[in-house]
């Protein structure tokens, strides 16, 4: 009889991380550079003497859709988008190297170039930027940050890390929102990275699919739970039985 409980029991709690992981795409269906994140489960046996016939349900390795976003075109001279699979190298609140894909940048009155949520935006160098006051931001193709101040010629002051993850050592979403490698080591600059500039990345969750897939989590949930349900009627009325023929 326990059989069905453990299957049932971890495929709710299953169906209702799905759920979860589902609303978070949904509600960051408009936050700019957002990975869709993804959320799968395997079949696990129980170990243990007389348990090797219960089976449970175990969440696996989960990563994110790494498909661009759409492109929004703003015309801001401090906004760009990362092309193909570079990512923007920010300082994490931990002092760590990061990364994201929304290229959202300002200028703080210190004089730093930072990310809305006040994040130092890092060089090649893996250094912050600093912009000289009051001078005209533009960004080039390449990275590179040029400052024009009144009455003085443009000159480039940095160009901001590009880095292209490797399939041997992936990005990882963090807790803060932001992406690190497995490994935990920084990405080298990728000289050969662009992006263009005056436009943003959209997110890349797919908002029809996200509805789709959290009617199917609720429903898989609600059968869940009506196992559960024949579990204990059937358990009831075996007692009753016992107690009869007892």
């Amino acid at each position: 009889m326990d059989r069905i409980i453990y299957t049932s029991m971890t495929g709710a709690s299953a169906a209702a991380h799905r759920q979860a992981v589902l609303s978070n795409n949904l509600a960051n269906v408009s936050t700019n550079g957002f990975r869709a994140e993804m959320s799968t489960f395997r079949s696990v046996p129980l170990q243990g003497d007389g348990s090797k016939t219960r089976v449970f349900a175990l969440e696996a390795t989960s990563g994110h859709v790494n498909t661009s976003g759409p492109v929004q075109r703003t015309g801001r001279n401090l906004d760009a988008m990362a092309i193909g699979s570079a990512w923007f190298a920010v300082q994490g609140l931990d002092g760590t190297e990061a990364y994201t894909r929304a290229g959202i940048f300002e200028v703080s009155a210190q004089g730093q170039m930072l990310t809305p949520s006040g994040l130092p935006v890092l060089s090649d160098g893996g250094a912050p930027i600093d912009v000289p006051p009051g001078a005209e931001i533009t960004l080039g193709s390449d990275g590179t940050v040029t400052a024009k101040a009144a009455g003085q010629p443009a000159q480039a002051i940095g160009r901001l890390k590009l880095a292209t993850p490797t399939p041997e050592d992936p990005l990882r979403r963090g807790d803060d929102g932001l992406f690190r490698t497995v490994s935990g080591d920084p990405i080298p600059n990728d000289a050969n990275a662009r992006l263009l500039a005056g436009a943003v990345e959209g997110s890349n969750v797919n908002p029809v699919e996200c509805m789709v897939g959290m009617i199917a989590a609720s429903r898989q949930f609600e059968q869940q739970m009506k196992l559960l349900q024949t579990a204990e009627t059937n358990d009831k009325n075996a007692s009753q039985l016992l107690s009869i023929n007892g």
